[in-house]
């Protein structure tokens, strides 16, 4: 078996084998297959597309490209996976709550992709955390605290590694079938015994229509499930940011205050929404009320505390979490032009103007100012008279913050009547 097999197949419109697509995956993993065949593979798939199994079957080759974890626990192991959105932090919120209802999630993330947050990137805001220890360290600490948001080790998923950088590079980044494998290859390889997916929809999203949105979330169900994962998905809007904070440590901030603070909104609620469908998914019952239990009484912010300082963090984080989170030197508020009534906003652009701040990367190699950012972003129907600010922005230099002053007023459309309100869970997919 070789490469170019594999890839003639796809160009006369045929589907490879699953052990075609296995011998693929660990050549990609192991080097054997080169750039260009690992190329002309992801343009064969975008073009000619798989059937569900065979993208079953690529999934599952590029899950045992690698290791894959195995867990002997006293109760469920079960983790949640977001597409991508803007001012979405519910992996800090939701990852303590579900270990304070008595679950496991060793939740492997990744960084901001494009104008999206990544989960990795907000808690290296926190001093000292360290997203990479050891396997052993990472079950010790799931075995202690129920929770731990880690990056992927270099032996999980190689596969996906290898093939997403070349997606990167040859314009294969939308295709439905590479976007499924590469999303689950990496979750099923951390043994989990359930998932819930949250698709997000809208103009901060990925995907910016809801036919987009069911298209993935059906494909991302009925893989996993085929699988052996018991999996549901959540399709969420994102016409507007999920909390008025985007940026790293800033929206640490927004998840300590709802952690310890009892702060209320759309991040709380798709927190238990996600959660409890979770819960419900392992057969635990009355998901929404441990949930709320969990956090209006302390014992989620408990179980993150104890996780940031197992990963090296402050042992005092959540008692005093300000006090250790970066500020950025420039903070300016950005008037609104006019008068008027809130009626759309481009959450894809506020995203980038987060990065253009320094708050995300434009190439991989970007450093990234955990500081920056914005706050107290408007609501869609929000009454705005001319002048008052639509946002604050928290920038290292004037200069800087001048522009995304500029780039938000762009960002948010003022009008006369307020849009219809959309739902925050719009569709549920099992």
């Amino acid at each position: 078996m070789d490469a170019r097999s594999v890839i003639a197949c796809l160009r006369r419109g045929e589907e490879p084998s699953p052990k075609a697509l296995a011998w693929f995956a660990q050549g990609l993993a192991e080097g054997v297959v080169s750039g260009a065949q690992g190329g002309a593979f992801a343009m064969g798939v975008c073009l000619r597309g798989l059937s569900e199994a065979g993208r079953v079957a690529l999934t599952l080759a590029m899950r045992d490209s690698g290791r894959v974890l195995d867990w002997d626990m006293d109760a469920p192991v079960i983790d949640k996976h977001s597409t991508g959105g803007v001012g979405d932090c519910v992996s800090l919120v939701l990852a303590p709550a579900l270990a304070a209802c008595g679950v496991y999630v060793p939740m492997i993330s990744g960084r901001g992709l494009g104008h999206t947050g990544g989960t990795l990137d907000k808690l290296e805001a926190i001093p000292g955390y360290n997203v990479s220890p050891d396997e052993a360290r990472f079950r010790r600490i799931i075995g202690d605290v129920g929770c731990a948001i880690v990056s992927a080790s270099a032996d999980i998923a190689p596969a996906d590694k290898r093939l997403y950088a070349i997606r990167d590079v040859t314009a294969t980044v939308e295709s439905l079938d590479l976007i499924t494998a590469s999303i689950l290859s990496k979750k099923l390889a951390a043994g989990l015994q359930s998932l819930v997916l949250d698709v997000k929809v809208g103009s901060g999203a990925f995907m910016k229509t809801d036919e987009e949105a069911r298209a993935l979330a059906q494909a991302l169900v009925g893989t996993a499930n085929a699988a052996g994962c018991p999996t549901t998905a959540l399709i969420t809007d994102m016409s507007q940011p999920l909390c008025p904070a985007l940026g790293n440590a800033l929206e640490v901030d927004a998840v300590m205050q709802v952690l310890t603070g009892g702060a209320e909104g759309p991040l709380l609620e798709l927190s238990i929404a996600l959660g409890a469908e979770l819960l419900k998914t392992a057969n635990i019952d009355d998901g929404e009320a441990k949930l709320r239990k969990a956090i209006a009484r302390g014992y989620a912010a408990e179980r993150f505390g104890k996780m940031i300082y197992e990963l090296g963090g402050p042992r005092h984080f959540v008692e005093d979490w300000r006090r250790f989170l970066p500020e950025a030197t420039v903070i300016r508020e950005v008037p609104a032009p006019e008068s008027g009534v809130v009626t759309a906003i481009d959450g894809e652009a506020l995203g980038l103007a987060v990065v253009d701040l320094g708050g995300g990367r434009r190439v991989e190699t970007d450093a990234v100012d955990p500081a920056v950012g914005l706050t107290e972003v408007v609501r869609l129907g929000d009454k705005i008279a001319k002048g008052q600010p639509l946002a604050r922005v928290h920038a290292a230099r004037e200069g800087a913050a001048e522009q995304a002053i500029q780039a938000v007023q762009k960002a948010i459309t003022l009008g006369n009547e307020a849009p219809k309100a959309q739902p925050l869970v719009k569709e549920r997919v099992a």
